[in-house]
This record gives C-alpha cells, structure tokens and sequence, in this order.
C-alpha cells in the first residue's frame, strides 16, 4: 500500500493512529524492501531517523510542528546535516557528513518532518535521467526499465513507489516537474527567492527548491513551510501574503485566460502525450471556468541559452583543483560541458544573457493576454533508465535536450510552473501537463492543479507490477 501521504500522515499522528516512530520504521521498511530494485535512496541514516521520532513522540501534541513525525527524502544535491552530500560525483564520494542544513532543508526538519536518507540524482544533477558511474542507476516505479526522470529522479522514485510521503526537489529547468510528470506526481517550481537557495544557486538565478507529492495539498504545505524570507539570501522574496494550502481551494479562477501550445513553437513532441495533454488542459479549462484562448506561442528553441546559463554556476563551491586536474572522474558525458564552460569569457556571457532577455521579452508578450500557458510537460513519456538523452522523437532527429524542452522556459523566464498528471500512454507511462501562470502567481498554479485534481483524479503511487 505505501505510505500515507503528508496530510494523511500528520492526521494519523494528530488522532493518535500511529507514532512517529511507527511512520519512520514502516518507511524504513518500504526501502528495504523496494530500494534494490528501485535505487532512490543512496544514504541512510536510519539511527538518527529513529531518534527524532522518539524525540516528536515525546513532545506534546500541542508543541509540534506542522509537519510532526512525517518522514522524507533529502536529494543528494542538497545539504542535510549530520549526512554526506556526494552530487553523485566520486569528487565527493568520500565526504563525510556535512554539518548545516540547506535553508528549505532545515525549514521542513524545525517543522518537525524526520529525514531518512539521501536520493539519488545524476551527477550535479546535469541530465533528465538519474543515472552514474559513482551511485548507478535510478528506476521508475511505473516501468523499472525506464527512468523516473532527473535531475530529483530518486526523489521522484521514492514518493511514487510509496517509500516516503514526499522528497525534496530542485528545479533548474525542469528537475522537480519533468520527475513528476514522468511518475505520476506533483512538482512545483515556484518563483526563483520564494524558497531561498542561497549556497545552493548563485548567478543564473534558475533553480528553484521545493519538493515531490502525491497530491496537491501536500504540495501547497510543504510550500508554505518552505517559503519566506532568509536574511542570508539576497535575492529571497517576501513572505507570501496568505497561506497556499488556503488557496488551492478559495482562490477565486473568474475572468482567468488559458492558452494552450503543445510545442512552445519548437519542441518535437509525441503525438499521443500531445492529445494526452491537450485533453487535460481542456478539462481544466472548463472545470476551472477559465476562457480558452486560441492563439500562437512562438518561441525559438532556447535550449542552447539555458544550457550556458546554467554553465555560468559550474564552478561556484568547487576547488579549482578539481575542474583543472580530475576531469577525468567525472561520468564521461558530463566532463565535456566543464571543459567548454570553461572557456567562457565575460562578452559570451554578456550575449547569453542578452539572448535570455529576448525570451523575457517574447514570454511578456504571451503573457500580455492570458493568465496562463498550459503544455505538455516533457514532449515523450519516461525513456531509458540508463539514458542517454534521446535523439530521436517519433523518428525525426533532435538535440538531446529536447525531450524535456518544455521545462526551460519557466526558469530563464522566472515564472511559477507545475506538473500535475494528465493520463497515461498506451504502455501505462505517466504523463504530466504543465501550468504556467503569470510572475509571483504560485497560488494561481497550485489551485489549478487542485481543480484538475478534482476533475480528473489519478492514482497516489505507482499501481502493483
């Protein structure tokens, strides 16, 4: 069965069904007994686990948090303390526990959510697949053959094979939405400083922290445990006005404008996770009464730009050393984009940005007359667990970006984005539909993803092979 999901779990601790203790070693129990196969979770810490449990059970009902003796799944991109953070690289395999907390980390451990372990992502989280030569490769509860996504791929395997309520995410061009969407999930991008990062992202201000859920409410929880101001991050926002578990079901959708592009104006896309997509999105559109708008949404392919801004933050927190002298312990498919990145200069960079610009401009026009843009959220069902990137969509040639293409824009654009599942293929794969909403809009996109939810509802985990 799994485990029960975040609000699930705190009302079973609330009316005293279980203990935190009991939550923690039933979860302990579903990696032990799914991990072989799976490979989400590459550390644990299953005695550190069971002491924070004891410590929830023992405080007073009253005096805990909100997220109370609920256990989770921390991504091995992120810090949390008293565990290794390894980004699937053997630069760091022997690194042994770090000492502080990431800022979204720490904010859902002093809310009381017990972390079990580390989940798996592919080396410094470069690829849409979660695989590498330092923790091996990561598989979709859906179809074990196929890969549950990336860069939050373990994140994403854990929640959606019942092992943990949620996982924390990350999401510079996709990584928490594309993940869900091949699993069956919910994954939220919010806006670059709703969620602090400071000491995670630096200057291409893309990545996002969040996390993966089976539901919506889950969803807009975490969010606001996560959310708000940190006075050591200098480009955080402020702490939202109202609470955005409130909003997924008061916030008034009348007068909303939805458009829908299935290929963004350049992304190669399979036929049926397109009519799988545009269903949905349809479905929303009236559930929600929103007014669909016919119209074109004419992007160039920008693939090429959001890869060299993400290059802009290879280097940040890394010895010199290791770049100029230990490339080659690297997974041979990453250490070719060190190498190019490394010969940047400050003009190149100046004309990325400026090209990232022009897609701000382009997306303020979309945005002129609609309130949100829905897509598919990657332009095929989950691939290959072992990879590599595809270069081929229903036989025609492409870059090996563009299978997760949709995903960029939100991030070079700086808009709330998030995936929430649109059906499945013929073979049983998931597959997600992306809504984009306006800068600053996250109440918007997660109260959207709560109507189709109601509408079209989906299964919580991976159904029994």
């Amino acid at each position: 069965m799994g485990m029960p999901g975040v609000h699930e779990a705190v009302e079973l601790l609330r009316r005293g069904e279980t203990t935190a203790r009991e939550l923690v070693e039933r979860s302990l129990t579903e990696i032990e007994a799914r991990n072989g196969e799976l490979n989400a979770f590459v550390h644990l810490d299953p005695d550190g686990a069971l002491a924070a449990a004891d410590a929830v059970d023992a405080t007073p009902p009253e005096r805990r948090g909100p997220l109370a003796g609920v256990p989770f799944g921390v991504k091995d991109l992120q810090d949390c303390a008293g565990m290794p953070t390894t980004r699937a690289s053997r630069w760091y395999a022997d690194r042994g526990p770090v000492e502080r907390d990431d800022i979204s980390v720490g904010r859902l451990r002093s809310a009381g959510a017990i972390a079990v372990g580390k989940t798996a992502p592919p080396e410094f989280g470069a690829w849409a697949y979660t695989a590498s030569p330092l923790l091996g490769v990561t598989r979709n509860p859906w179809d074990v053959s196929r890969t549950p996504g990336g860069s939050s791929g373990g994140s994403a395997a854990a929640v959606s094979a019942g092992i943990v309520p949620f996982a924390t995410a990350d999401d510079g061009g996709g990584s928490t939405r594309t993940p869900a969407g091949f699993t069956g999930l919910v994954g939220l991008k919010p806006c670059y400083g709703r969620i602090p990062t400071y000491a995670m992202t630096h200057l291409a201000q893309n990545a996002a922290s969040g996390a993966l859920t089976t539901t919506v409410a889950d969803q807009a929880l975490l969010l606001d445990v996560m959310a708000g101001p940190h006075p050591a991050d200098r480009t955080c926002l402020p702490a939202p006005a109202a609470r955005y578990v409130d909003a997924i079901d008061t916030l008034d959708l009348r007068g909303l404008r939805a458009c829908w592009s299935a290929d963004l104006g350049f992304v190669v896309v399979d036929p049926e996770v397109a009519a799988i997509c545009e269903r949905a999105a349809r479905t929303l559109v009236e559930a929600a009464g929103m007014t669909w708008v016919d119209r074109d949404v004419p992007f160039d392919d920008h693939t090429g730009v959001y890869g060299r801004i993400e290059g802009v933050d290879m280097f940040v927190g890394h010895d010199p050393v290791l770049w100029q002298e230990r490339l080659d312990e690297l997974d041979p498919l990453v250490a070719p984009g060190w190498r190019s990145a490394a010969g940047a200069t400050l003009p190149k960079l100046a004309a990325v940005e400026e090209a990232r610009e022009r897609i701000v401009a382009r997306a303020t026009e979309v945005f002129a007359d609609v309130d949100v843009l829905l897509t598919p959220m990657t332009a095929i069902p989950a691939f290959a667990a072992e990879g590599p990137m595809p270069t081929e969509i229903c036989g025609q040639r492409v870059h090996g970006g563009m299978s997760v293409a949709h995903g960029f824009l939100a991030n070079l654009v700086n808009l709330p984005a998030i995936s929430v599942p649109a059906g499945v293929t013929a073979d049983g794969l998931p597959v997600g539909l992306q809504v984009i909403g306006r800068r600053f809009r996250e109440d918007v996109c997660l109260r959207l993803a709560r109507v189709l939810e109601q509408a079209a509802p989906w299964p919580r985990h991976a159904p029994p092979r």
